[in-house]
C-alpha cells in the first residue's frame, strides 16, 4: 500500500465514532419523566443494552391462488345473516350522518355565497370553492355508501 493510502486509511478510520452516546433520565418536580443526552443538574446516567443488527423482517408471503380467486371458509347463512345485519345497520347510521352533514354544507354554502364585510372577490372565491369542495366530498361519501348498501342487500352469488 502507498505511503498516502495509508495514511488516507489511518485519518478516516480514527474520525469514526461508535453511534453510543450516554443517556440520562430526570425527573422534574412534577414527577414528568425526560431521557435526554444532554447532562442536567439532577438527572442520573442510564445504562442501555447495547444494539445489535438484525435481519430485515422477512416478506410477507403472497397470498394463495384459493385467496385470490375468493374460495374462503364457508360461514353458515346465520352467522353470515348477523354480519349483513350489523354492517347494514353500520352503514344506514353512517349515511344518516354523512346525509345530515351534507344538508348542513349546503346550508352553509347557501347561506356564504354573500361576500363578507370587508373581503375582497379572491377571497370570497376562494371561501365559496372550499364550500362547494366540502358540499362535493359529502356527496361523493353518500353515493358511496348508498353503493355498499346496495352491494349488502343483492344475494351473494353462489
Amino acid at each position: 500500500m502507498h505511503l498516502p493510502g495509508l495514511l488516507l486509511l489511518l485519518a478516516t478510520t480514527g474520525l469514526v465514532q461508535p453511534a453510543a452516546a450516554a443517556v440520562y433520565k430526570y425527573i422534574d418536580s412534577t414527577g414528568a419523566v425526560t431521557y435526554t443526552n444532554i447532562p442536567v443538574r439532577g438527572a442520573v446516567p442510564v445504562k442501555l443494552p447495547a444494539l445489535s443488527a438484525s435481519p430485515a423482517p422477512k416478506k410477507t408471503p403472497a397470498p394463495a391462488a384459493s385467496a385470490i380467486s375468493g374460495n374462503y371458509p364457508d360461514v353458515d347463512k346465520g352467522t353470515q345473516s348477523q354480519r349483513d345485519e350489523g354492517r347494514r345497520k353500520i352503514l344506514q347510521q353512517e349515511l344518516a350522518n354523512e346525509e345530515t352533514a351534507l344538508a348542513e354544507a349546503q346550508r352553509t354554502l347557501a347561506a356564504g355565497k354573500a361576500p363578507l364585510k370587508g373581503e375582497d372577490a379572491r377571497s370570497t372565491a376562494d371561501r365559496l370553492k372550499r364550500l362547494a369542495d366540502a358540499v362535493a366530498e359529502r356527496e361523493r361519501n353518500c353515493a358511496a355508501i348508498r353503493t355498499e348498501l346496495t352491494r349488502l342487500n343483492k344475494p351473494a352469488p353462489k
